[in-house]
C-alpha cells in the first residue's frame, strides 16, 4: 500500500486519501485511541488536514446471532417481504394518488408478505441445512496507524507525548527503518601446513661403515 499522490491519471477519490511524504506518529490497537489522538493534535492547533488514518491487518469477524429453522426462515421472510410491499404502496400512492391509498397499502403489503415468504423458503431450501444459523459479519483492522506530512511530524510527536498518550512504535511505511550498514567482508585466512617433526632417533645397533685402509 502507497500513500503517494496519484498521478494526472489517477483517481481523484484516492488523492484526498492521500499523502506526499508520510511520517508515522504511532500506532493504536483500537480507532477510538487513534481517534482520540488526532481530537487532542486538533485541540492542539495542529494542522489536522494534514493526518490520515490507516486501518492494516485486516480481519474479519462474523457473529453467530440464531440457529435456522423453516419456522423462523419463513417469519423473516414474511415480515421483510411486509416493509418491502409498504414501501412500494407508499410509492405508488405519492405518484397514482389513488382513490383509497389505505387499501392500496393493504394489497401492497399482502402481495410483499407473499413474496418475501416464498423467497425466504426457496432460498433456505437451496442451502440443504449447509448453513442453519444467521449472522453478521464485519471486516475490521487489528491496529490504526496515524499518519501527518513528513514537515509536521516532529510537532504532532511533540503534543502527543505532552498530552501523555501512548503512541506505540512508528512502524508504518512512512518511515524507513535504520538497517546497521554491511559489514566488509573478510575472507577467512587459509589454514597453516602442519609442522613437520623430525623423525625419532633410533634405538637399534646397527653396524657403521668399515674403516678406511
Amino acid at each position: 500500500m502507497s500513500l503517494q499522490p496519484k498521478g494526472p491519471g489517477g483517481r481523484q477519490g484516492f488523492a484526498t486519501l492521500s499523502l506526499e511524504y508520510p511520517m508515522s506518529l504511532g500506532v493504536f490497537e483500537k480507532y477510538i485511541d487513534a481517534q482520540k489522538a488526532v481530537d487532542t493534535l486538533s485541540d492542539n492547533q495542529f494542522p489536522v488536514e494534514n493526518c490520515l488514518i490507516v486501518g492494516t491487518d485486516l480481519k474479519q469477524m462474523e457473529r453467530v446471532t440464531a440457529r435456522l429453522t423453516w419456522g423462523r426462515v419463513a417469519l423473516g421472510g414474511l415480515l421483510s417481504g411486509v416493509w418491502l410491499g409498504l414501501f412500494v404502496g407508499l410509492i405508488l400512492s405519492l405518484f397514482s394518488r389513488p382513490s383509497n391509498p389505505i387499501t392500496l397499502l393493504v394489497y401492497t403489503s399482502l402481495y410483499g408478505a407473499v413474496f418475501g415468504l416464498v423467497w425466504s423458503l426457496v432460498g433456505y431450501g437451496f442451502t440443504r441445512g449447509a448453513r442453519d444459523f444467521s449472522s453478521v459479519s464485519q471486516v475490521v483492522a487489528t491496529r490504526y496507524e496515524v499518519f501527518c506530512e513528513h514537515k509536521f511530524a516532529q510537532q504532532g510527536r511533540q503534543i502527543l507525548a505532552q498530552a501523555g498518550i501512548d503512541v506505540g512504535s512508528h512502524g508504518g511505511f512512512g518511515s524507513a527503518p535504520v538497517t546497521p550498514p554491511p559489514s566488509a567482508s573478510v575472507p577467512p585466512a587459509p589454514p597453516l601446513p602442519p609442522a613437520r617433526q623430525a623423525p625419532p632417533p633410533s634405538t637399534t645397533d646397527e653396524p657403521g661403515p668399515p674403516p678406511a685402509v
